[in-house]
């Protein structure tokens, strides 16, 4: 499919899970296969087994995004983008840097830019860079400021990721009830909970 037909695909799977599972061992790859979730974030591997990786959770029909700076001996240049996009074939990238998401846009991958909440200056300052760069979604960390996730939601128009310091059903529900359109955890047994959640509430 085309970047617009997987951008498009991507949004409805969010929809759909509201959660992306964060693989961040090989162990959670067999977790993450065994749950319902389409959609995941690749925290490990390095180059060397980092395309098996990949072609596994394709093989399973599941949406996989690298996080590029978590992936040793991948450089953060315009080669890396093409040697990811070219050899490793993952359906995107999530990075914090603006400049590979450029890139990566350049080379037809999704992209999804992460932001830290760190203080206003960082939000001031990663809102007009993600306008400007207009990435395929925005994840914002941490998840447990949902006040921020209202306010940036008002914004900006993309579709608005967020994770981080999730520990319970109750934070999933606080984030997608201030607009997220979905959650990320590296949490296995909420993967479960969520997907159970779901598949009892259906949109």
């Amino acid at each position: 499919m085309d970047i617009h037909e997987a951008q498009n695909e991507f949004i409805k799977r969010l929809s759909e899970d509201r959660l992306i599972a964060s693989i961040k061992d090989p162990k959670s790859l067999d977790h993450f296969l065994e749950s319902s979730i389409q959609s995941a974030f690749l925290l490990t591997g390095n180059i060397s087994v980092i395309k098996r990786y990949v072609d596994l959770l394709k093989k399973h029909n599941r949406f996989v995004f690298l996080h590029i700076e978590k992936i040793p001996g991948i450089s953060y240049d315009r080669e890396g983008l093409k040697f990811i996009a070219k050899y490793v074939k993952p359906t995107g990238i999530v990075t914090t840097k603006s400049s590979l998401i450029q890139l990566a846009k350049k080379e037809g991958l999704l992209t999804i830019q992460r932001l830290f909440l760190v203080d206003t200056d960082a939000v001031k300052n990663g809102l007009l860079a993600v306008n400007d760069i207009q990435p395929h979604a925005l994840e914002i960390m941490p998840a447990l400021i949902p006040e921020m996730i209202s306010k940036i939601k008002r914004e900006t128009n993309l579709p608005i990721i967020t994770g981080g310091l999730i520990r319970n059903q109750q934070h999933i529900d606080c984030a997608l009830d201030s607009g997220a359109i979905a959650v990320s955890t590296g949490k296995p047994w909420l993967w479960k909970v969520q997907a159970v959640k779901v598949a009892q509430n259906p949109k």
